[in-house]
């Protein structure tokens, strides 16, 4: 399977993105549980703890606002994978903790807007 330039270059974006929300979150006090948790239903970004609450983090990050800024892509569709993805996180540890679904964007400058409670 063949990856166009522009495909690895989102990829790259992408895990560049994540990256730096991982780094965001730790300086905040947040305790990284899990990074790219796949599930049958689609994968997470970050998982992170914040005091008694387990956080979903997605990352969107975009090199330009071209086609909008990223949080405007977190469909209704993207936050329905997120809330099937918590419930399976939550069958596989065996409890269902306070919950929240965080959306952290990434600018090209590398700065970052993170919206907590986003859906």
């Amino acid at each position: 399977m063949s990856h166009s330039p522009q495909d690895v270059h989102k990829k790259v974006l992408g895990k560049k993105g994540e990256k730096l929300v991982a780094e965001y979150l730790k300086k905040q006090g947040y305790k990284i549980l899990e990074t790219n948790y796949r599930t049958p239903f689609g994968e997470a970004d970050i998982i992170v703890l914040d005091k008694d609450e387990i956080v979903f983090v997605e990352v969107k990050t975009r090199s330009s606002d071209k086609f909008g800024v990223p949080k405007e892509s977190v469909t209704k569709k993207k936050r329905e994978t997120y809330r099937k993805i918590a419930q399976f996180y939550w069958l596989r540890t065996g409890e269902e903790p306070n919950a929240r679904f965080d959306v952290a964007q990434v600018f090209d400058d590398g700065s970052i807007d993170y919206l907590k409670n986003a859906f």
